[in-house]
């Protein structure tokens, strides 16, 4: 089945795409979620009047990001937790614990963005990717602390 993209979906395509999936996937999970369409001869004209519409969007859209990305990138999170005499750190820190700190300074991001293969379970500075599109991507500094007693 043929489907034009009208979202960003991983691993498939951009906006815009026309790509060939599996009969199922496209019925079943993509058309019910709003993120394909049947690519259709109406459907394909349809799409390419709006492009200009689309494009200018996208660019406002990104011109966004990008002041996000500058807001983020110059934001330090601090983090505390306990470590046992021999240096082990009781705890971690989590996509959530970003999430909720990233909440407080006014920068609302979904888990999903945060680029964090595993919790940090190390006392030291770290950099962590956020994924705002595939192809806008900021750096925040994450920095943890052995906690005092």
């Amino acid at each position: 089945m043929k489907v034009i993209l009208k979202k960003d979906i991983a691993n498939l395509g951009k906006t815009g795409e026309i790509k060939t999936v599996r009969d199922g996937y496209g019925r079943n999970f993509l058309m019910p979620r709003g993120l394909v369409e049947a690519a259709t001869p109406g459907a394909m004209k349809a799409w390419k009047n709006s492009e200009d519409k689309r494009g200018r969007r996208v660019t406002a859209e990104n011109a966004g990001l990008q002041e996000l990305v500058k807001k983020i990138s110059g934001i330090t999170l601090s983090f505390s937790r306990p470590v046992a005499e021999d240096g082990a750190m009781f705890g971690s820190v989590a996509k959530s614990d970003i999430m909720k700190n990233l909440a407080a300074a006014d920068i609302e991001i979904h888990k999903d963005m945060i680029k964090l293969p595993a919790s940090i379970k190390a006392v030291g500075v770290f950099e962590v990717d956020i994924a705002l599109k595939p192809e806008i991507v900021a750096k925040v500094k994450i920095t943890v602390t052995a906690q005092t007693k």
